[in-house]
């Protein structure tokens, strides 16, 4: 993680400042991995996401510290001091959502963009127009509201947002520790941390962004021979290994390649909970994988795969299937009765940004982590950075609490 050589005005930051030899410690967070036990592999940038953003994990692109005007998070002038580089880590899955907002943040773009925003005609940018079509770049309008002064300048927003990439239980831990500003987790912090609900809401605010109908999974083969639909109980017995042939389900004589997400995924932690009934559920698979990119590749290159992952990564040669639960038949498919896109499905999750509660910041989410997040909690934000990278976007009434758990705007 990058910081500012001197801590910022009070308001701005409650986060540790590491300073080394009276210089800055810098360690850049894309390609962590943490709490999986066969998660080595450096985590690849995300095919659904473009790499061009200016937010990338390891901030070489240009996100690697001051924006700004010399304005305190409070909206108040610090001098030559400027608001610090905000910094998330964490869940592959909330990561596009996560990391494409931040590279609209670090653009700073207008919305007569075409171009940036994919219309030549502001008036169609989705959810723009619910904003009042401000006639102001992006990130100087969402900072301004909570008090930072614009630049009005393309590629200079009032402060840089930085995203890395590891995966759910380290982001929990990394916000915790006061590491990063922003842990991004696909699983409940109480699951991936192992805490009670009490201890949660002492140490961090939950701030729910989104939801993702996680699918299951088989390789394309596997469902073109007709494994297109499974029940509940027979997901259950493939992963606990009562299950080992496709032929027992309806599918070839082919053994079944089970592929499971690293432990301290909020993936992992979400389909344990979710399908097994115990985030600590035991588990029979053959491979596990600490990114849902490492899993989409891996299933690809089989044809007898089965595997679980974040909506966002699916594509043609990783097919997600219906599931039957009890009678009722989830599909993939958004125009079917009962779908993965529906709250009642059984396997849907929340996507959490989770900020921290300190002696610095009581209320958990101090001024440039209250506009970041506010930027995802709107008409605008939900259809861009949520429904744009395939996952479900919230309710109104769920918007409207989430807006609440964040402080007053300028």
């Amino acid at each position: 993680m990058t910081h500012d050589s001197e801590r910022p005005a009070d308001g701005v930051s409650r986060r540790k400042f590491l300073l080394t030899s009276g210089a800055i410690g810098a360690a850049g967070l894309a390609g962590c991995t943490g709490g999986g036990d066969e998660s080595t592999d450096t985590p690849e940038p995300e095919d659904d996401v473009s790499e061009d953003s200016g937010s990338s994990g390891d901030g070489s692109d240009g996100s690697s510290g001051d924006g700004g005007d010399g304005s305190s998070g409070d909206g108040s002038s610090s001098g030559s001091e400027e608001p610090s580089l905000l910094t998330a880590e964490g869940s592959s899955t909330v990561y596009p959502i996560s990391n494409t907002g931040a590279s609209y943040w670090v653009s700073n773009a207008p919305p007569s963009d075409g171009e940036y925003w994919g219309s030549n005609d502001e008036n169609t940018v989705p959810g723009w127009e619910d904003l009042g079509k401000p006639d102001m770049k992006i990130a100087d309008y969402f900072a301004s509201l909570y008090g930072f002064e614009p630049t009005d300048e393309r590629s200079n927003p009032p402060f840089v947002t930085n995203v890395g990439l590891s995966h759910s239980g380290t982001g929990c831990k990394a916000v915790v520790d006061e590491l990063v500003d922003i842990g991004n987790s696909s699983g409940p912090i109480t699951a991936e941390l192992d805490w009670k609900e009490e201890k949660a809401s002492e140490e961090v605010v939950d701030h729910v962004v989104g939801r993702d109908g996680q699918p299951v999974v088989v390789s394309k083969q596997i469902y073109d021979s007709g494994v297109d639909t499974l029940t509940g109980e027979q997901i259950r017995g493939i992963y606990q290994g009562d299950i080992t042939n496709w032929s027992e389900v309806g599918g070839p004589d082919k053994e079944i390649f089970v592929v499971g997400r690293a432990e301290g995924s909020g993936t992992d932690t979400a389909f344990r909970l979710n399908m097994l009934g115990d985030a600590k559920a035991k588990m029979d698979v053959d491979t596990r994988k600490g990114q849902n990119q490492q899993v989409r590749t891996v299933i690809g290159q089989n044809d007898n795969a089965i595997g679980y992952m974040a909506l966002a990564f699916t594509n043609d040669s990783v097919v997600p299937i219906a599931i039957d639960f009890d009678g009722t038949v989830y599909k993939p498919d958004k125009d079917a009765e009962y779908t993965i896109f529906d709250s009642e499905y059984p396997l849907n999750r929340d996507l959490h940004m989770y900020t921290k509660i300190s002696e610095d910041t009581p209320e958990g989410t101090d001024m440039r982590e209250a506009a970041f997040i506010n930027m995802f909690l709107t008409t605008f934000g939900q259809k861009i950075f949520v429904e744009g990278v395939n996952y479900i976007p919230l309710p109104t009434k769920d918007i409207k609490a989430e807006k609440d758990k964040l402080p007053d705007q300028a």
